[in-house]
């Protein structure tokens, strides 16, 4: 293992992948995205990957280069960000319903309009039903160790699926982070090479994503959400083996952060989870139970471990960087359907950092203390750091 060494985010990943033995890579550039693919471009033409890496003319294009190539029977890898993720929203569809197990990361950046190139998490956010394993990841060392996983998962035979890191756009792809870096030697331990269950072969002819009439396609839908649920064990055996061969333990669903005692708890996803956890060190020393859950796996919904996790707290402020226009934050609606017919706690959800607004742990104790003022439910979501001057009064 290479200790301690200071890499670019968007290079932590593209190393990864390069360890993971792709032999096919599509990408079309976007920012932020960009850094990641130019790295595995230059990793392929310095002979470091035994790979094609088609070049394209588009996002959509891009995702349906490594959906032609996985039911060619190989290991494929793309990258994309808000605008590119939705311009490839159709053939996402296409690959989890032909159950490839393409490995993407989505470099998190907010969605027109207006255009803005910086983070927040609404595009992978909206594409979370289209049939994707979604992992978040905080920094670089997870991005970085998540590669082998979401590839080990997605390939399973009993799974087939895609899977979606996700890292937050600028914060992570271009920041500069020490990490542990994964030597050929382990991933390959922890990888076997790709052997697909089913793959176009002239003497087998098979048909992917065919036509498909009412009196089967329920069905087809039904096993595709069968699959996604039992993910959920491939995902605990995966992150444990991980564990066992680099020596780095990670929970697959998420994250606690002292809250064995904590009344309040917090949850976000990504990033935004190192400055929560500042925040409740601060709240600590003033004397405030309060603690944090980081959400790692967004799909499949880990609901059943979550309400363990979390059965002990009275109050829950979700912080999110999306919203669900008209209603609140998805991951707090998915929070509450969680607790549905259960006792739990009040859940409370928090709109924060659209547009990569900047969130200060002032922000943090402002949202906290918030929550800890209701005694009952709110209707929507509440907006963190608001500047009303610019707001007009009729919209």
């Amino acid at each position: 293992m290479i200790e301690n060494t200071v890499v670019e985010g968007s290079y932590a990943v593209a190393e990864a992948v390069k360890l993971c033995r792709p032999k096919v890579i599509s990408a079309y550039p976007i920012t932020p995205q960009t850094h990641i693919v130019e790295d595995l471009s230059q990793m392929v033409a310095d002979g470091e990957i035994d790979c094609e890496y088609v070049v394209v003319e588009s996002e959509f294009a891009a995702a349906s280069v490594v959906m032609g190539a996985s039911t060619a029977g190989v290991r494929t890898y793309t990258a994309t960000t808000a605008q590119g993720l939705f311009l490839m929203y159709e053939v996402l569809y296409n690959i989890a319903g032909s159950r490839l197990p393409i490995n993407m990361t989505c470099a998190n950046r907010a969605p027109s309009a207006p255009i803005s190139i910086w983070n927040d998490q609404q595009d992978s956010v909206a594409v979370r039903d289209a049939g994707w394993i979604q992992i978040y990841c905080e920094d670089s060392q997870e991005i970085h160790d998540f590669q082998p996983i979401a590839h080990k998962v997605g390939e399973n035979p009993r799974i087939r699926l895609p899977v979606m890191t996700m890292m937050d756009g600028f914060i992570l792809t271009h920041t500069y982070e020490p990490i542990k870096r994964m030597e050929q030697e382990e991933v390959d331990q922890f990888l076997p090479p790709y052997d697909p269950v089913v793959k176009l072969d002239c003497a087998r002819p098979l048909t992917f994503g065919a036509f498909a009439m009412p009196d089967t396609y329920h069905e087809i839908r039904y096993m595709l959400n069968r699959a996604m649920m039992n993910s959920k064990g491939v995902l605990e055996d995966a992150f444990k083996e991980f564990g066992e061969v680099f020596g780095r333990e990670y929970h697959p669903y998420f994250e606690e952060y002292r809250t064995e005692d904590a009344d309040i708890i917090l949850m976000t996803m990504g990033s935004l989870a190192g400055t929560i956890k500042d925040a409740v060190d601060r709240l600590r020393d003033d004397g405030e139970k309060v603690g944090l859950l980081k959400l790692r796996t967004a799909r499949p919904w880990p609901g059943a471990e979550l309400r363990k996790a979390l059965d002990h707290a009275s109050v829950m402020a979700v912080i999110e960087k999306d919203i669900s226009l008209g209603h609140e934050g998805t991951i707090s609606s998915d929070l509450k359907t969680a607790f549905h017919h259960h006792d739990g706690p009040l859940i409370h959800s928090f709109v924060a950092g659209l547009g990569g607004r900047d969130i200060r742990v002032s922000d943090i104790k402002w949202a906290y203390e918030k929550a800890k003022s209701l005694r009952e439910p709110v209707d929507g979501s509440i907006w963190v750091g608001l500047n009303h001057d610019i707001i007009p009064e009729v919209v």
